[in-house]
């Protein structure tokens, strides 16, 4: 897991601290390309609503949408006050007006510019909730206490945090996760996170369900069904998707042929490795190198 965050090359951002009481009602539009939107509730309660999904968060939870959904940030209790925003160095703080604050909600987003950010996401549930243990509200309140000052460094220690949030989430344990399905990381199952973590490190292997069931010491049946149950995906999306992230990362930041990017992520062909490769990213190895490229020396 700690592979392919790294891989991903993700930017946690705070975009507004919501320091609220009352009734109020926040709508966010869809995240655009490349962003996905969190939200971490500190004190008080409030309501998440997307599409047919109503999710009630408290103290302590933190709810990610991986896939940018458009949603609404409600509270029902109490008289509908008016607030006013303060914009900082760092993020806007957002203020009920007249009455002293309920709910204290940071509300961000993780930026990414890379394919394999994107396939990240997308291994991943729309709804992600999770209660975090002390080890995460202990980083919570050190966040809480940069949003407090605001003051110089302020923007890296948040970002920090935010990536650090969203490791302990992804490693979060089963009875963790509220309103959750399966995730992919299949924490909490010792055997498949060992094999998974296998795939991860040498994504090059010959990596057949038979010898995934072999390491897991199962029946293949018996992996297929435990596998699916406690990931939430199939073994060929999983395995598919860790190798393009991995070639994604080759593609981009080394100057390996396409033939050894496709030899290094465990294709013998490099004709199928550009068929899966677009498949799974949405153009071909060669094309996405070219653009990579590009926008790097864009951004210098």
């Amino acid at each position: 897991m700690s592979r392919l965050i790294r891989l991903a090359h993700l930017e946690g951002r705070l975009d507004v601290r919501c320091l609220m009481a009352g009734q109020f009602t926040l709508d966010h539009e869809a995240a655009p390309p490349g962003e996905v939107q969190f939200h971490l509730v500190l004190q008080g309660r409030c309501t998440v609503t997307t599409g047919t999904s109503t999710v009630d968060l408290g103290p302590g939870d933190y709810f990610l949408l991986p896939h940018g959904d458009a949603h609404t940030v409600t509270a029902a209790s109490g008289r509908r006050r008016r607030f006013e925003e303060e914009p900082g160095a760092t993020f806007t703080t957002r203020k009920s007006l007249g009455a002293e604050h309920e709910l204290d909600l940071f509300c961000g987003h993780y930026r990414f510019d890379s394919a394999a950010g994107a396939l990240l996401f997308r291994l991943l549930p729309s709804l992600v909730h999770v209660t975090m243990d002390r080890p995460a509200l202990a980083l919570a309140d050190v966040l809480r206490g940069e949003a407090d000052s605001d003051g110089p460094g302020t923007g890296a220690i948040v970002c920090s945090l935010c990536d650090a949030l969203l490791a302990m989430s992804l490693r979060s344990r089963p009875d963790q996760r509220l309103d959750t399905p399966a995730l992919w990381t299949a924490m909490g199952d010792d055997v498949l996170g060992r094999v998974i973590a296998q795939v991860v490190e040498r994504p090059g292997e010959s990596w057949t369900i038979d010898r995934m069931a072999s390491e897991a010491r199962m029946s293949r049946a018996t992996f297929l069904r435990r596998f699916t149950a406690r990931t939430g995906i199939t073994v060929a999306t999983l395995l598919t998707s860790i190798r393009m992230m991995v070639a994604a990362d080759l593609l981009t930041r080394s100057d390996l042929s396409v033939a050894r990017v496709a030899s290094e992520v465990g294709y013998r062909s490099e004709s199928a490795f550009a068929q899966a490769f677009r498949a799974t990213v949405g153009t071909p190895p060669a094309r996405f190198r070219k653009h990579a490229v590009s926008s790097q020396c864009t951004q210098r």
